[in-house]
């Protein structure tokens, strides 16, 4: 699919990967514009398309009492602010066939979360608003599997669809990425590499999802050499007291450098 069919999407000249980053979960108003406005500066300067990312609602928790968001409406219409105060695309994930209408009045791409991925009326349900559908790799399938699912999209008259790997279970508590999968992916549909869900370790006795933040560089850097065409990425100003997935996600302080060694590395890889 040609990204420059999203509104508002910018720097499509530039031949660089492009981005979809953000906070795990929409908490409130204030961090993500304060996310937003610090992330499009940066994509900006390093003329990188970027997708703002932020999910409404979080229904694949642990536990019971994990946090869920702030209200549906609420948190969807703090995406579409962040659309229009930084002329910016949004992303965020949908859950059940409703979600798939009443989001597609927010946001610009509709994710489907990799558990659900396999769940045919949701897909089509998302394909049929004639939004980008952007499909989660699920842990358990296989690359050549994920043709499958985007024929599902493609199929309800919807071309506009992207595969995101986010890593293989590897045991019960570890995720590992298979870059021999992108090639593979690739025939069906673009490829983004999920940098911090593919190092989540799940399944943790507490409830809470580990993961490993440190390696987030070291994927990222993978993925680009791999020959990806987007990179998915959760930041926080404060990863340690974020309301999800905090033990994953990149310091917001240390995108700029990470961003600016990944665009380093795509123009050696397009110069080949």
């Amino acid at each position: 699919m040609d990204i420059t069919k999203i509104p508002q999407i910018k720097h499509t000249d530039s031949d660089n990967f492009f981005l979809l980053a953000g906070p795990c979960a929409i908490e409130g108003e204030d961090m993500a514009m304060r996310i937003a406005e610090k992330v499009v500066a940066i994509t900006d300067k390093l003329k990188i398309p970027y997708v703002f990312k932020g999910s409404f609602k979080k229904a694949n928790r642990s536990r019971i009492d994990s946090f869920t968001g702030i209200g549906d409406e609420k948190a969807l219409k703090i995406l579409k602010k962040v659309s229009e105060t930084f002329k910016v695309p949004t992303i965020t994930d949908i859950h059940e066939i409703s979600d798939a209408a009443m989001a597609a009045e927010y946001v610009d791409v509709l994710q489907i979360p990799a558990f659900l991925v396999r769940q045919t009326d949701l897909v089509v349900a998302a394909a049929e608003t004639g939004k980008v559908v952007n499909l989660k790799k699920g842990q358990f399938m296989s690359p050549e599997s994920m043709q499958h699912a985007v024929k599902k999209v493609t199929d309800s008259g919807n071309e506009q669809v992207w595969i995101t790997d986010r890593g293989t279970m590897f045991g019960y508590q570890d995720m590992i990425v298979d870059f021999r999968g992108v090639p593979t992916m690739k025939q069906y549909a673009p490829v983004v590499l999920d940098v911090t869900h593919s190092l989540q370790q799940p399944n943790q006795s507490s409830g809470v999802t580990g993961g490993r933040p440190a390696l987030i560089g070291t994927m990222a850097r993978a993925g680009i050499a791999a020959g990806v065409d987007g990179l998915f990425m959760e930041t926080h100003f404060d990863p340690a007291n974020a309301k999800s997935d905090g033990a994953n996600m990149l310091d917001l302080s240390l995108l700029e450098k990470l961003l600016t060694d990944l665009t380093a590395i795509r123009k050696t890889i397009n110069s080949l």
